[in-house]
């Protein structure tokens, strides 16, 4: 069993209220909006989209509001937590809702943790779902985790659980680890983090990719996947590029908030903070130049 997502995937902002709770209305409005610009799919309560910093209540309510509303063989939901229990509560009602995959990283509180402890970690949420075998993509940020998903331990997961390990999604900007992973002959569906992947992806290197910043550059990221497409792959880069060196959550999200035009949308939940007023104006004042 494989995965089927593939193509431009963005890894949607999740709008919160003032009082610091997922804003479900202005999600599913956005995610819709995605859709249409263009994504392929949607990486739902990833790294952009603050998971970590929400309650699993809250997570699964965000879930639950997707399922109300969209195309979930369309979506990716983060189900990754420290606590192996937490991971299995998300990964099975993940399961029951009928997600297109779920996005697992590893445990991430301890570190220099051997393989064998991950590879318990990814057989209790297998084991949880072996009912409802939702395919599992394995989540690599190893700048923030602390916990790689080394090739060695791909190898050995794949070697274990067979077709349920579906994929990866790569943060660690290595392109060589990205590249090596993607040529094990178990052909994994691999997304790079980074748009600037999409162009080689068309020759089926990758499946796609997985983005923050393709919550702006939809369009873009679509025409160069679909039709290879040059001067909208250089567009799209361009615009990501503009967050170079800027907190890319907080940059994200203040942009959504000017196209939209719903300052509530450029709210972060703690411990993120929006970026400062001068910031903040000559990033989106930068966008408007680019976009």
């Amino acid at each position: 069993m494989k995965g089927s997502i593939q193509g431009v995937v963005a890894a949607i902002v999740t709008p919160i209220t003032e009082r610091f709770r997922p804003d479900h209305g202005k999600f599913v409005d956005l995610a819709q909006k995605l859709l249409a610009d263009g994504c392929d799919g949607l990486n739902v309560l990833g790294t952009t989209g603050e998971a970590m910093s929400f309650t699993v209540e809250e997570r699964i309510a965000v879930m639950e509001a997707a399922a109300r509303h969209l195309p979930l063989e369309r979506l990716l939901v983060g189900t990754g937590a420290s606590a192996v229990g937490d991971a299995v509560t998300l990964s099975v009602r993940a399961a029951e809702l009928g997600f297109g995959g779920i996005l697992l990283l590893p445990p991430f509180y301890y570190k220099n943790v051997s393989d064998t402890g991950i590879i318990e970690y990814v057989d209790a949420v297998i084991q949880a779902t072996r009912k409802q075998a939702i395919p599992i993509y394995l989540y690599n940020f190893p700048a923030l985790s602390g916990v790689p998903y080394s090739e060695t331990l791909v190898r050995a997961l794949v070697l274990r659980f067979g077709s349920r390990i579906a994929g990866l999604k790569d943060s660690s900007g290595d392109m060589v680890y990205a590249r090596s992973i993607a040529a094990l002959p178990s052909r994994l569906a691999v997304f790079p983090s980074n748009e600037g992947t999409l162009l080689e992806a068309r020759s089926g290197v990758f499946a796609g990719c997985i983005s923050a910043t393709a919550n702006l550059n939809a369009a873009l990221c679509s025409k160069a996947f679909r039709e290879g497409d040059e001067n909208a792959m250089t567009k799209a880069v361009t615009i990501r590029n503009l967050f170079n060196g800027r907190p890319l959550v907080p940059g994200v999200k203040a942009v959504v908030a000017m196209q939209l035009s719903d300052s509530q949308l450029a709210a972060v939940m703690p411990p993120l903070s929006r970026l400062d007023p001068s910031d903040e104006n000559a990033l989106r004042e930068h966008y408007r130049r680019v976009a």
